[in-house]
């Protein structure tokens, strides 16, 4: 008899949702609302800025757990064990996303924002870029990955199991990689407010999400769970956007009066993602591994947890930093280029199945 297949197969998207679709519109529209309220009430924006404990800004964090915790619901512990069906793809994939992808990121960053563009960039800002790049490629994809796999073809066991282990790993690796990497810079790297961070951003939420998931699926049939996170999606996208109007409200002068920078911080972002998903996507074919979980591969190897980022960033160095804008790029860029690695995977489909079968 096969297997049941898990609860969590009817809960991600299957396809682009308006939002989603639209995320680079939604961005540019928060950037604008931001900046003006940025403008039209300073003092109040000051205050949200200043509602701090331990260096944690209490509205982002409100927000950033209203997107986090609904992600997190999705992710099924339970399909781990099935690591051993495509262990080839997703040894690739581990490699990819803890070991190739925030030291490429980090010596992209170097190479352009040090090096290419340095003369058009602020110099007491560089170091702060570098950084929140290197924040934003140390944590692999959570939710929107499950939107590309179904696009792509991908094999949702696969694409499942990859998440769950990646969420547990982040609780470990994602701290160390990025303090080590930090090093690269000029900065001073705030251990102990990284290491509140991961505690505050991934393991708090992660335990409540996963409990409210395992209340959930108390109803066998699955329409629990699919009725929590049918009621916690547009609260996610709605944090989301709260979230940047907010973080553009501070960044507003900075981006209207070097609007380049963000052309010049896109670039090293949008490099890594084709670098990375065609590195993963290459070597799931040497090593014989399926079409339907090389996609899958190629994509979380690629794709960042935005979300994390921009609360990492905001908790190391602050709402104005040069860190927080390269996270706040990072998902100005992240449907666009993402939809084309999806159509790169699909228009190479009959090439990678000729020879892996």
């Amino acid at each position: 008899m096969k297997d049941k297949p898990p609860l969590l197969l009817v809960d991600p998207p299957m396809e682009l949702g308006v939002f989603e679709k639209f995320l680079s519109v939604w961005v540019f529209l928060c950037m604008g609302i931001g900046i003006g309220l940025g403008k039209l009430i300073p003092s109040t924006i000051q205050i949200l800025g200043n509602l701090s404990i331990s260096q944690i800004n209490l509205p982002i964090a409100v927000l950033i757990w209203l997107m986090i915790i609904p992600m997190l619901i999705r992710i099924d512990l339970s399909e781990i064990h099935r690591v051993k069906t495509h262990w080839r793809g997703i040894l690739i994939t581990l490699g990819i996303n803890w070991i190739v992808k925030p030291f490429s990121m980090a010596f992209l960053g170097w190479i352009f924002l040090k090096h290419v563009f340095a003369a058009y960039l602020p110099s007491s800002e560089i170091d702060h870029y570098i950084a929140g790049l290197i924040i934003l490629s140390a944590a692999p994809c959570t939710a929107m990955v499950f939107v590309w796999s179904y696009l792509s073809g991908g094999a949702p066991h696969f694409t499942l199991t990859q998440v769950a282990l990646n969420d547990l790993l982040m609780i470990i690796l994602f701290a160390p990689i990025v303090g080590l990497l930090l090093g690269i810079t000029n900065l001073t790297v705030p251990w102990a407010t990284l290491l509140w961070s991961v505690l505050f951003y991934i393991l708090i939420p992660f335990v409540i999400g996963q409990t409210i998931r395992s209340i959930a699926k108390r109803d066998q049939s699955g329409h629990a769970l699919q009725k929590v996170l049918k009621r916690f999606h547009p609260v996610s996208l709605i944090a989301l956007l709260a979230t940047l109007v907010i973080l553009f409200a501070f960044q507003g002068d900075q981006i209207i009066a070097s609007p380049l920078v963000v052309l010049f911080i896109a670039i090293p972002i949008i490099i890594q993602v084709y670098f990375n998903s065609m590195l993963a996507y290459g070597l799931n074919y040497i090593s014989g591994e399926s079409f339907s979980a090389a996609c899958p591969s190629a994509l979380i190897g690629a794709s960042n947890f935005f979300e994390l980022a921009v609360a990492t960033a905001v908790s190391l160095y602050g709402f104005n930093s040069g860190a927080t804008l390269a996270t706040v790029v990072g998902v100005l860029v992240e449907v666009p280029v993402m939809l084309s690695v999806v159509s790169i995977l699909k228009k190479t489909k009959g090439s990678y199945c000729a020879r892996v079968r």
